[in-house]
Formats: structure tokens, C-alpha cells, sequence
């Protein structure tokens, strides 16, 4: 179902794949939308090594989109660093692709928005994040990004240790 990387040389290894997604602050979602159109936000997450989830309001267009039609990509580009005399870039990425779904059961629901709380808030403690999210609770849509494939890359240039620290 998923194709090759025609690079091969080049793909990031399953451990690689994973740093990116954990040390990623925010990332692309691709959803199918109407008339086969692509709709691509860009949006915060957390990855606990198996799932990704999002948050999101209760209502909206990415909510309608998935209730039709739930396959989900997401990429999250850890490097892009641009070299003007190379006339290229030094970039490393991650995609994944899966079925991505709203998370009705109220702990599940808890248990993903404290992931994100202590990811984007890591010096508060858990009666901050608690009082954050009891303060949103109300609006807070969480989604769950099951992951069926994950790729990587990254560019020839980084294939070479030297170049990793440009």
C-alpha cells in the first residue's frame, strides 16, 4: 500500500523516524477533503511512541473532514537548513500516515491532553496543567493519529557525520 523511498540511502532509520517525532514541536496534518482536495494544517501534537494526538475545538472543518474520512498523513521537519552555495538544502523529516480519530472516552481523553500539557509546558507542575485544562476541558476535542506507516528522510549531505552539525 505504502511505495519505497526511491532513495533509500537517504530514509531515516525506524529510531531516527522516532527522535524527529518526539522532538518536533509542531507539524503539518493532511487531511482528504471535499472534491479530493487536500487540506493541510499546520498543528501541535505530542508522540508517545506508538500514537500521536492533537487538540483541537469541538467543532470546524477538521472534524467534518474526518468524520467523512478518517486516513490522515503527518510530517514534521526536524532540519531545513538552507545552503545557498550548494544550491540545496540540509533537511531532515519525518512522515506518517494512518487513521486518525476522535477520542470519546473521557480518561483516554484526560490521559492524551496531560501528554500535551507536560510536552509543551514542562517547567509547570500538575497543578498548573490541571487548572489549564479543567479551564478547557469544556471545549477540548482530542485526536488520536494511529499509525499504519512512518518514513524518513533526510538529505545526502547529512549522510556524511561532518555535515550533521551545519
Amino acid at each position: 500500500m505504502f511505495k519505497e523511498m526511491r532513495r533509500k540511502r537517504q530514509a531515516l532509520m525506524p529510531d531516527e523516524i522516532d527522535e524527529v517525532l518526539y522532538r518536533g514541536r509542531s507539524g503539518v496534518m493532511a487531511l482528504c477533503a471535499d472534491d479530493d482536495y487536500p487540506y493541510a494544517i499546520p498543528i501541535s501534537y505530542v508522540y508517545d511512541g506508538s500514537k500521536l494526538y492533537f487538540h483541537c475545538a469541538k467543532t470546524g472543518r477538521k472534524l467534518d473532514i474526518i468524520r467523512r474520512n478518517n486516513k490522515a498523513s503527518f510530517c514534521v521537519i526536524d532540519q531545513d537548513k538552507v545552503i545557498p552555495e550548494e544550491y540545496t538544502t540540509y533537511y531532515k523529516s519525518a512522515i506518517v500516515f494512518g487513521r486518525i480519530s476522535v477520542i470519546e472516552d473521557e480518561k483516554e481523553k484526560l490521559k492524551a491532553i496531560e501528554k500535551l500539557a507536560v510536552k509543551y509546558a514542562p517547567n509547570d507542575n500538575s497543578d498548573g496543567r490541571n487548572r489549564a485544562i479543567d479551564r478547557d476541558w469544556e471545549f477540548l476535542c482530542m485526536l488520536q493519529l494511529d499509525i499504519e506507516h512512518k518514513t524518513g528522510k533526510k538529505a545526502k549531505e547529512l549522510l556524511d557525520n561532518k555535515n550533521n552539525e551545519k
